[in-house]
C-alpha cells in the first residue's frame, strides 16, 4: 500500500509543474510491449492464508489519445499482462503451484509532457483509472485446480520519456514504467474451496512507439542569399541545427565569405550576435546562443579577421527572425548574425 500511494501521489503532484516546449496537439496512437512483474499475491482459503510468487511475464499496451496543445494529454488504452505462478508460501511452508494469472482490460489516463526540460527527450507522467479482468488459467495447488475470471476496478501511475524521430515527423520512441493495482478482493473456485486474492500489484517496463497525426515536418534552414555582384555584403546569417553549436560545412563557407569581404570594405568592428529558437528554457537558450556566437567568432579569426575587431554578443531567444510562441523549433531563429560596421 505504501509503494502504491507514494507512486500515485508523486504522479499527481508532478502534473502541473512544467511547461511543454513542443506539445502534442491533436490525435495520436501509441503501442508498447515489455515485461510485467507481480508483487507477491496474498491468498486466503478459509482460515488458512499464504502468498504466491510469480515469474516475470509479458505486458502489452495500445492506446488512442488526444493532445490539448498545452502539455496535457488524455488517452484510452487496452492492455494485457500474464504471469506464471511458481511457489506458494503458507503457514511457514513453501509448496509448488502451477498455472498463470492473466489480466486484460481498459484504462483512461491523463498525462503531462515536460518538453524543453531535457534536450531531445520529453519526460512525462500520468495517472489512470479503469477496469481489469483477472483470470486464473490452469492454477493448481497440489492437484486442486483453480479457475475463474474476476473483474476489478484498477488504477495506475505512469512515468515515461519520449524521443522524437526527426526523420519521421510525428513519430517518437517511448520508454515507460507503470504501476498498476487492482482494488478489492477476487474469489476463485478451487478443489480446496474458495480462494480469495486480497491484493494484485503490477510493475511494468515498456518500450514502444507513438505517432501523432498532422505533425508538420521541420522546415529546412534556408541557404544564405548570395551577395549582389555589384556590391560587397556587410551582413551574413549562419544557421545551426537544433540544440547544436557546431558549424556545418555550409556555415564555414558563409563565414569564409564574410572574412574575405571584410578586407574589401572600411569597417570599425564586426558584430557577431548569437540567437536561439524558443524550444528550451531561457537560461539554456542564452548559453546556447553564446556558444554559437563564439564558434563563429573563432572561425572568423581562423579565416584572418583580427580578434580585436570582433564584438561577441548573445540574444538567447529574445531576438527572433521569425516571431513564434514559446516552445517552437524554428530553424531561422537558430542563427548567428555577422554585421560588418
Amino acid at each position: 500500500m505504501t509503494l502504491r500511494s507514494a507512486l500515485l501521489a508523486a504522479t499527481m503532484v508532478a502534473l502541473p509543474l512544467a511547461a511543454n516546449a513542443e506539445p502534442l496537439n491533436g490525435f495520436y496512437v501509441s503501442a508498447g510491449a515489455g515485461i510485467n512483474l507481480m508483487q507477491r499475491e496474498n491468498l486466503t482459503a478459509g482460515t488458512d492464508s499464504g502468498s504466491v510468487s510469480s515469474k516475470v511475464g509479458p505486458a502489452v499496451v495500445v492506446g488512442l489519445g488526444w493532445g490539448f496543445g498545452n502539455g496535457l494529454r488524455a488517452e484510452i488504452e487496452g492492455d494485457y499482462r500474464s504471469n506464471s505462478y511458481n511457489s506458494l508460501s503458507s503457514a511457514g511452508n513453501t509448496n509448488s503451484v502451477s498455472g498463470s494469472e492473466q489480466k486484460f482490460g481498459g484504462m483512461v489516463n491523463a498525462l503531462y509532457d515536460f518538453d524543453g526540460v531535457i534536450p531531445m527527450v520529453t519526460p512525462y507522467v500520468g495517472a489512470g483509472i479503469g477496469y481489469q479482468n483477472s483470470k486464473w488459467q490452469g492454477v493448481n495447488f497440489g492437484n486442486n485446480p483453480g479457475t475463474g475470471s474476476k473483474g476489478s476496478f484498477a488504477y495506475q501511475g505512469i512515468v515515461g520519456a519520449a524521443l522524437p524521430i526527426d526523420a519521421a515527423p510525428g513519430l517518437a520512441v517511448t520508454a515507460e514504467y507503470r504501476f498498476m493495482g487492482l482494488a478489492g478482493n477476487r474469489n476463485y473456485t478451487t478443489g480446496i474451496g474458495t480462494v480469495t486474492s486480497t491484493n494484485d500489484y503490477n510493475h511494468s517496463i515498456l518500450l514502444g512507439l507513438r505517432y501523432a497525426f498532422g505533425a508538420a515536418p521541420a522546415p529546412m534552414a534556408p541557404a544564405a542569399a548570395p551577395a549582389p555582384a555589384a556590391a560587397t555584403s556587410r551582413s551574413y546569417l549562419v544557421f545551426f541545427d537544433w540544440d547544436k553549436a557546431s558549424l556545418t560545412d555550409r556555415a564555414r563557407g558563409i563565414i569564409k565569405d564574410a572574412a574575405v569581404n571584410s578586407t574589401k570594405v572600411a569597417y570599425t568592428k564586426i558584430d557577431v550576435n548569437g540567437n536561439a529558437d524558443t524550444s528550451g528554457k531561457p537560461a539554456y537558450n542564452q548559453g546556447l546562443s553564446m556558444r554559437r556566437a563564439q564558434a563563429v567568432a573563432a572561425e572568423l579569426v581562423k579565416d584572418g579577421v583580427p580578434k580585436a575587431a570582433i564584438a561577441i554578443t548573445a540574444s538567447g531567444d529574445t531576438h527572433l527572425l521569425v516571431p513564434t510562441g514559446p516552445g517552437v523549433r524554428e530553424p531561422q531563429n537558430r542563427r548567428v548574425e555577422i554585421n560588418i560596421r
